[in-house]
């Protein structure tokens, strides 16, 4: 990889897809099922992190059993595959992909959306050919991203971490990114509050053309 090149690492749910309204129209669909009460934008945005059975545990007051837990994620799952296709990519990424890919810079998708999922939807969008590899996750749900992205970059010939950006909305992506020796720009228009990103210490913007200006210049 030459020297002057950044190689951005993507995350698709709530950054290159804008999917927040779902997200939220899925969970609430869940928690009606098991009687509890709906939850807002705000207030989803305050309290969630990765693991996800955290997450629950914040709103529940204590972690969810095993079996409580798979029955959540099923049901949010089913909801959420049904709304993903009214969904559409964020404000200009198509745009940014292009351009990035254009300048010579490499960029690749790691997600922890079921990998059988994710190859569609990104095809679908007609944005595949400018990634030079995506993954989704293969495993249990709710995990974190860290060892994921040790897999995702081991894989991604000739690219180096420390000229490496992972964008994403969400804490966990900063942590994924020091975990492999990256740098990260997260990005507020997902599935946490500013207030959450900037406790991660790390570059925080409201738009992803900002994401990009940020990986460039800490990678110049």
């Amino acid at each position: 990889m030459a020297r002057d090149l950044t190689h951005i690492v993507w995350d698709w749910n709530g950054t290159l897809f804008h999917d927040i309204d779902a997200v939220i129209e899925a969970t609430n669909a869940a928690f009606g099922e098991l009687g509890l009460p709906p939850i807002t934008l705000e207030r989803y945005r305050e309290l969630y992190c990765v693991p996800v059975p955290r997450f629950y545990e914040r709103l529940l007051g204590r972690l969810p059993t095993n079996d409580e837990w798979l029955v959540m994620d099923r049901i949010f799952h089913r909801h959420y595959w049904t709304l993903a296709g009214t969904c559409g990519l964020a404000q200009g990424a198509a745009e940014l992909l292009a351009a990035h890919q254009s300048a010579g810079h490499t960029q690749s998708l790691c997600s922890l959306a079921p990998h059988e999922k994710l190859i569609p939807i990104v095809d679908t969008h007609g944005i595949t050919g400018r990634f030079v590899r995506v993954d989704g996750a293969t495993g249990p749900s709710g995990t974190g991203k860290a060892e994921h992205m040790a897999r995702h970059l081991a894989a991604l010939d000739g690219v180096l971490a420390r000229r490496t950006v992972v964008i994403g909305d969400a804490v966990d992506d900063a942590v994924a990114a020091e975990h492999v020796g990256a740098l990260a720009v997260l990005y507020t228009g997902g599935s946490h509050s500013r207030a959450s990103l900037e406790a991660a210490g790390v570059p925080v913007v409201d738009t992803l053309a900002e994401a990009v200006m940020e990986a460039l210049r800490l990678t110049a």
